[in-house]
């Protein structure tokens, strides 16, 4: 019997790096469905086939973590407290009440409450949190150091978000914060190498999980890695509609940015502090 929640799974690696996957679930509890507008505007923001773009993470030797619920009913990425990760900007909330374009996902009056917050924060979000630190305690008696690498995607034209068309790469260490510059470079050269475009510290500067676990100077080294979804998935520019979003996961379509990504993970793992 598993020592988790059926909605999280954990795969064990011994090498130091963390996979974080906190958004590629779409599963929503009947609990937690009363009031949404439609299950297609609840699931539309999901980190689509991100799962799969990373299937090769396990087979390095890192640790896998996922949850398979919703960032509708609960975002683990979000800083539990309300504070703004990007103030002044566009955002969501720990507990989403409207989608990336400002959609709106409940009927008027059935948004979450703060007693609801609450239970959907200590059935979620603290177990997501409390395993991901379990796991780099865990590694870290081993190693030196340990890579958390955090997993995003999102559309590449989301104008209430930012402007014009997001680079493919988006690489986010809080402004250099959260891991040693040797990691981010190195992350960086591989992108510029790669055919794709890039950008460090940009619109994304990594969520609550790469800034509340980056500390480099304790040896854990916190990347955030949000990719533009045209780079791995047949991508409609623009606004999307049921039945259109999300595209099918293909393979083919997938392979020079997972190529890359295998790339990137590989320099991960071979990290040292030494390079820093």
């Amino acid at each position: 019997m598993s020592a988790y929640p059926d909605w999280l799974t954990v795969v064990r690696g011994d090498a130091p790096l963390v996979v974080s996957l906190p958004h590629t679930g779409t599963e929503i509890p009947a609990a937690y469905e009363r009031g949404l507008v439609s299950p297609w505007l609840a699931r539309k923001d999901a980190d689509w086939w991100i799962e799969r773009l990373y299937g090769f993470s396990a087979g390095l030797g890192a640790t896998v973590i996922r949850t398979a619920i919703s960032r509708t009913v609960i975002d683990v990425n979000r800083d539990p407290s309300g504070v703004s990760l990007y103030p002044g900007q566009a955002t969501t909330e720990l507990c989403p009440t409207t989608t990336f374009d400002g959609e709106p996902l409940y009927e008027p009056g059935a948004e979450p409450t703060k007693a609801e917050i609450a239970e959907r924060r200590a059935r979620f979000f603290d177990p997501y949190h409390a395993t991901l630190r379990g796991e780099i305690e865990r590694l870290r008696s081993r190693h030196d150091h340990v890579v958390v690498y955090d997993c995003h995607s999102i559309r590449s034209v989301i104008p209430r978000l930012f402007d014009g068309t997001l680079p493919h790469f988006n690489i986010g260490t809080d402004g250099g914060r959260t891991c040693a510059p040797a990691l981010s470079d190195a992350i960086a050269a591989i992108c510029a190498g790669s055919g794709f475009t890039h950008v460090v510290n940009g619109r994304f500067k990594g969520g609550f999980i790469t800034r509340s676990l980056g500390r480099p100077e304790t040896g854990v080294h916190a990347v955030q890695m949000e990719l533009a979804c045209r780079g791995y998935m047949k991508e409609p520019l623009g606004p999307v509609t049921d039945g259109e979003w999300p595209t099918p996961y293909d393979e083919d379509h997938a392979a020079p940015m997972r190529a890359a990504l295998t790339r990137i993970l590989q320099a991960c793992l071979t990290f040292t502090p030494s390079k820093a």
